[in-house]
Protein backbone atom coordinates (compact mmCIF):
# COMPACT_ATOMS: atom_id res chain seq x y z
CA UNK A 1 0.00 0.00 0.00
CA UNK A 2 2.77 2.51 -1.34
CA UNK A 3 0.73 4.73 -2.66
CA UNK A 4 -1.38 5.27 1.11
CA UNK A 5 2.22 5.52 3.09
CA UNK A 6 3.12 8.08 0.31
CA UNK A 7 0.05 10.03 1.12
CA UNK A 8 0.74 10.05 4.82
CA UNK A 9 4.41 11.80 3.72
CA UNK A 10 2.65 14.01 1.75
CA UNK A 11 0.67 14.78 4.61
CA UNK A 12 3.70 15.05 6.89
CA UNK A 13 5.26 17.77 4.81
CA UNK A 14 2.47 19.95 4.41
CA UNK A 15 1.44 20.12 8.82
CA UNK A 16 5.57 20.63 8.80
CA UNK A 17 5.28 23.82 6.70
CA UNK A 18 1.61 24.65 8.69
CA UNK A 19 3.53 24.93 11.61
CA UNK A 20 5.51 28.05 10.47
CA UNK A 21 2.93 30.31 10.61
CA UNK A 22 0.87 28.52 13.56
CA UNK A 23 3.80 28.94 16.06
CA UNK A 24 4.98 32.38 14.91
CA UNK A 25 1.21 33.46 16.24
CA UNK A 26 0.90 31.06 19.50
CA UNK A 27 3.46 32.44 22.69
CA UNK A 28 4.83 30.69 26.08
CA UNK A 29 3.30 27.38 26.35
CA UNK A 30 1.57 27.09 23.43
CA UNK A 31 4.17 28.07 21.26
CA UNK A 32 6.42 25.65 22.34
CA UNK A 33 3.79 22.81 21.56
CA UNK A 34 3.67 24.23 18.28
CA UNK A 35 7.38 23.67 17.73
CA UNK A 36 6.79 20.26 19.56
CA UNK A 37 4.26 19.27 17.17
CA UNK A 38 6.73 20.13 14.13
CA UNK A 39 9.41 18.08 15.64
CA UNK A 40 7.03 14.88 16.22
CA UNK A 41 5.71 15.77 12.07
CA UNK A 42 9.47 16.11 10.98
CA UNK A 43 10.46 12.70 12.83
CA UNK A 44 7.70 11.35 11.49
CA UNK A 45 8.92 12.26 7.69
CA UNK A 46 11.95 10.48 8.01
CA UNK A 47 10.85 7.81 9.08
CA UNK A 48 8.23 7.17 6.84
CA UNK A 49 10.92 8.46 3.99
CA UNK A 50 13.41 5.42 5.17
CA UNK A 51 10.24 3.50 5.43
CA UNK A 52 9.24 4.25 1.71
CA UNK A 53 12.99 3.51 0.50
CA UNK A 54 13.96 0.46 1.97
CA UNK A 55 10.68 -1.06 -0.11
CA UNK A 56 11.61 0.66 -3.15
CA UNK A 57 9.05 3.09 -3.38
CA UNK A 58 10.52 6.90 -4.50
CA UNK A 59 9.55 9.11 -1.68
CA UNK A 60 8.22 12.67 -2.86
CA UNK A 61 9.88 15.88 -2.14
CA UNK A 62 8.55 18.50 -0.16
CA UNK A 63 6.34 21.48 -2.40
CA UNK A 64 8.13 24.92 -1.94
CA UNK A 65 5.13 26.19 -0.20
CA UNK A 66 1.35 25.00 0.63
CA UNK A 67 -1.87 26.67 0.49
CA UNK A 68 -3.20 27.23 3.75
CA UNK A 69 -7.22 26.53 4.35
CA UNK A 70 -7.04 30.84 5.42
CA UNK A 71 -4.82 33.60 6.76
CA UNK A 72 -3.37 33.07 9.80
CA UNK A 73 -3.56 36.52 11.43
CA UNK A 74 -3.57 35.83 15.28
CA UNK A 75 -3.54 33.21 18.15
CA UNK A 76 -7.19 32.13 17.34
CA UNK A 77 -6.33 31.35 13.94
CA UNK A 78 -3.35 29.73 14.71
CA UNK A 79 -5.00 27.15 17.05
CA UNK A 80 -8.12 26.53 14.57
CA UNK A 81 -5.42 25.57 11.50
CA UNK A 82 -3.25 23.18 14.27
CA UNK A 83 -6.30 21.47 14.89
CA UNK A 84 -6.84 21.23 10.97
CA UNK A 85 -3.47 20.29 10.13
CA UNK A 86 -3.61 17.25 12.90
CA UNK A 87 -7.11 16.18 11.50
CA UNK A 88 -5.91 15.91 8.12
CA UNK A 89 -2.64 14.28 8.84
CA UNK A 90 -4.75 11.50 11.11
CA UNK A 91 -6.86 10.94 8.44
CA UNK A 92 -3.86 10.42 5.58
CA UNK A 93 -2.77 7.87 8.14
CA UNK A 94 -6.04 6.27 8.60
CA UNK A 95 -6.48 5.74 5.25
CA UNK A 96 -3.30 3.89 4.96
CA UNK A 97 -4.21 1.65 7.84
CA UNK A 98 -6.67 -0.75 6.18
CA UNK A 99 -4.00 -1.96 3.28
CA UNK A 100 -0.94 -2.52 5.81
CA UNK A 101 0.32 -5.22 8.27
CA UNK A 102 3.23 -5.73 11.08
CA UNK A 103 5.67 -2.87 11.20
CA UNK A 104 3.70 -0.56 8.85
CA UNK A 105 0.71 -1.18 10.39
CA UNK A 106 1.71 0.10 14.01
CA UNK A 107 3.57 3.06 12.09
CA UNK A 108 0.22 4.47 10.72
CA UNK A 109 -1.25 3.55 13.81
CA UNK A 110 1.13 5.64 15.58
CA UNK A 111 0.75 8.21 13.30
CA UNK A 112 -2.86 8.54 14.00
CA UNK A 113 -2.99 8.58 17.51
CA UNK A 114 -0.15 11.23 17.62
CA UNK A 115 -2.52 13.19 15.42
CA UNK A 116 -5.43 12.58 17.28
CA UNK A 117 -3.78 13.15 20.91
CA UNK A 118 -2.17 16.71 19.07
CA UNK A 119 -5.70 17.72 17.80
CA UNK A 120 -7.10 17.16 21.09
CA UNK A 121 -4.44 19.38 22.95
CA UNK A 122 -4.78 22.21 20.25
CA UNK A 123 -9.09 21.72 20.71
CA UNK A 124 -8.89 22.37 24.05
CA UNK A 125 -6.57 25.36 23.55
CA UNK A 126 -8.73 26.66 21.21
CA UNK A 127 -11.49 26.00 23.98
CA UNK A 128 -13.69 24.30 21.33
CA UNK A 129 -16.05 21.62 23.18
CA UNK A 130 -15.93 18.94 22.80
CA UNK A 131 -12.25 18.69 22.61
CA UNK A 132 -12.49 15.36 21.67
CA UNK A 133 -13.65 13.37 18.08
CA UNK A 134 -15.40 10.00 18.15
CA UNK A 135 -13.46 8.67 15.56
CA UNK A 136 -9.93 10.29 15.32
CA UNK A 137 -8.59 10.46 11.37
CA UNK A 138 -12.54 10.74 9.81
CA UNK A 139 -13.34 14.28 8.46
CA UNK A 140 -16.22 15.06 8.11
Amino acid sequence: MSAALVAALEAEHAAIYAYGPIGVRLAGGQAAAARAAEAAHRDRRDRLVLLLTAQGTPAPDRAAAYALPFPVTDAAAALKLAVQIEERTGAAWRVALPGLTGDQRRTALAGLTDCAVRATRWRRAAGVSPATVPFPGRLS
